[in-house]
Parts: structure tokens; sequence; C-alpha cells
């Protein structure tokens, strides 16, 4: 939602979400098409790794075309492309066709301790992501109340992370590459939608009575009535749910 119709539902006061300033399915198919095409190719060549990493490359090549033709940001197409080469280029020296998960593995590891780090020293990083999406430039950590519906919100997605790596690590340990492939299918898009809707139901309960929302942080420059802007806020107080 952009432009005016983003106006119109901020007017009428119909609630954000936040897979709408998080970018809902965006970067699932990135997640799931180059570790499925691996596997496949892995499988169809006689696991022979050097099949599953081109296969990997060329559906990952076919991905990054149709993101950049959809218009998505090219460096977070190139953060794609990326991770899987990092995957291939360990897979093709180790010769383990379930070393292509070890990146992914490490990634879910440092992205659990950064999402705890970040809520310990009060900047959690689901509200430098909205605040940054929404160009706030630190006005919510200025709102007692958003700060604490964000870094008790940020513990969803601390635990989503911490559950990939309860599943994925017995897997890798195993060597058992299927599951691993069944496991990074169902714990992308589905986890994410799961973590995007308790963490945002987690943000709104958190929040008081007339707080005027994600968009309108309540600081002492700003007071209670305005909008993160300086002018008067028209949008009409939400009951908590």
């Amino acid at each position: 939602m952009t432009g005016t119709s983003q106006r119109n539902a901020t007017e009428v006061g119909r609630p954000e979400s936040l897979a709408d300033l998080l970018g809902g399915r965006r970067g699932a198919v990135d997640a799931t098409v180059p570790p499925v095409a691996f596997t496949a190719g892995w499988l169809v060549a006689d696991r022979s790794v050097l099949a599953g990493v081109v296969a990997a490359l060329v559906a990952a090549a076919v991905v990054a075309g149709w993101r950049l033709r959809r218009g998505d940001r090219p460096r977070s197409v190139l953060i794609g492309m990326l991770a899987v080469c990092v995957a291939a280029l360990v897979v093709v020296r180790t010769g383990r066709a379930e070393d292509f998960f070890l990146v992914q593995l490490l990634a879910n590891a440092a992205s659990a301790l950064a999402w705890a780090v970040s809520i310990v020293v009060r900047w959690p990083l689901l509200g430098v992501v909205v605040g940054t999406a929404l160009r706030q430039r630190g006005r919510w950590r200025r709102d007692p109340a958003l700060l604490r519906a964000y870094r008790r919100a940020s513990w969803v997605w601390a635990g989503s992370y911490l559950l990939r790596l309860a599943v994925f690590l017995p897997l890798y340990l195993g060597g058992h590459v299927l599951a691993l492939t069944g496991a990074r299918v169902g714990l992308s898009w589905p986890l994410v939608a799961a973590a995007l809707a308790i963490s945002w139901a987690v943000v709104r309960r958190s929040l008081p009575a007339g707080h005027p929302g994600l968009r309108h942080p309540v600081t002492p420059e700003t007071g209670p009535h305005a909008r993160d802007d300086g002018e008067p806020d028209r949008v009409t107080p939400r009951p908590r749910q």
C-alpha cells in the first residue's frame, strides 16, 4: 500500500499490520527456491554436490532477475544472491551436501543473538526496522509506551530464530539433507507469517488505550495529541483489542 491509498487508510483509522510495513512475503522465495533446487539437482545427479550447486545458482539467478523486474531493491536482491553463492562455495570446498545449509544455520544463530542483545540494550530491532521504514529517525525510542511494546514484540522474533536453530542443528549434525530442505521451506514464510501476526498482536496489546499508533510516537516534543511531524493528530484513537 503506497501513496493515496496509504493516506486514505490512515485517515479512516484502519490499523496497519507489521506485514504492511515489513514487506510480507518478500524474501520467502529467496529462502526456499535455491535450497529446493540444490537438493533436487543433488538427487537427480546421484548425489553430486556440483550438480546441486549449479542448480541452486541457476535458481538464485532466476529469482534475482524476477525480483528486479518486480522493482525490488537491488541491494536486497544482491544480498539474497550472495548468500546462495557463499553456501555454494562452502559445499564445493567441503563436498558435504548438508553444508549448503551451514550459512543459514549460522545466520539464524547470529540473528537470535542480535535480537536478544538489541532488547537488552533498549534498541529493539523491531523498532529499528519499523522506525526506519517510517523514517522516524529514532523518535520511537522517546515514546516509553512504544519502546516497551517493541521490546516485548522483539522477543517473538528472537524466539523464531531460536526455533529454527533448534530444528536445523540436529538435522545438520545428522547429515539429513532432505529433512533440512523440508525444514528450510516449512520454517520460512509460515514461521515469518506467524511471527508477524504474534508480534503485531503484542505491540497492539502493549500500547495504552488512545495511543495514536506506530506512525505517531508520543514524545516530549510532540505531546500526547500531536503527530510525529508536529501536526495535530486527526486519527481517532483505537480501543485496545
